[in-house]
């Protein structure tokens, strides 16, 4: 998962929806603050579930808690003031502790372009995606920050095929390809469909499988509201932009 950006509501579905799936572990990609209106809770439920064994990378957004002059645009960066005054002297640390890669065996798990992780560059097209595939020793990379789910692959002849996976539907990792996943936003998905979004990686199948998850679009908005913050925050919500 990666992308939660304080949304406790889509946070909640995906847990639910995923502990279904029964996994053996969670991933998580970055961006757990920021825009929503519970940054204290998702924060507080990560320090948990790293006490439990998920691994817990770190975002951009998770980053900025920490550093003043941001350049982000102006609705985030008021967001990210509200957000500071929000989390708790513990929640502050876990997030500035946190590590920007983890590689394990064949897979490699980033934020944001895997070629350079502390740039937080995003991978948004074929020739982003294979200099993040050529340079990691991973012959599988996940990654998050687009907000948008999309999957690449590089053949051994180096021909780049890219596609947007549908949702519910596993994606064959074929083992002589290397592959990028981008597995789009729990807490803010902008590509057009609202829905939660997080990905399944199955080792033992080979296979990615992308899901959408219907949550309270409406209680996050509101929540967004009821704190102050841009109100553009909670208008991208509903319209998953």
């Amino acid at each position: 998962m990666a992308d939660i950006h304080a949304n406790r509501e889509a946070f909640e579905a995906c847990l639910a929806h995923a502990r279904g799936q029964s996994p053996d572990r969670f991933v998580y990609l970055g961006d757990y603050v920021n825009y929503g209106a519970d940054p204290e809770w998702v924060v507080a439920e990560l320090m948990r579930q790293a006490e439990a064994g998920a691994v817990v990378l770190l975002g951009n957004h998770d980053a900025a808690v920490g550093k003043r002059g941001s350049t982000m645009t102006s609705p985030a960066e008021l967001a990210l003031e509200w957000t500071r005054v929000q989390l708790g002297a513990a929640e502050r640390g876990f997030l500035a502790g946190l590590p920007l890669t983890r590689q394990e065996d064949d897979r490699f798990f980033v934020h944001a372009d895997p070629a350079a992780p502390s740039r937080w560059g995003y991978v948004t097209d074929v020739q982003q995606a294979g200099r993040g595939m050529r340079t990691t020793a991973g012959r599988i990379t996940i990654c998050g920050h687009v907000h948008k789910p999309a999957i690449y692959s590089l053949s051994p002849a180096s021909k780049i095929t890219a596609f947007r996976p549908v949702d519910g539907v596993p994606v064959p990792l074929l083992a002589q390809r290397r592959w990028l996943a981008v597995v789009g936003s729990v807490g803010q998905p902008r590509d057009g469909n609202p829905a939660a979004a997080y990905a399944l990686l199955d080792t033992t199948a080979g296979e990615l499988t992308t899901f959408r998850v219907a949550y309270d679009v409406e209680a996050a908005a509101g929540k967004i509201r009821a704190a102050g913050l841009p109100e553009m925050l909670a208008e991208r919500l509903q319209w998953g932009a």
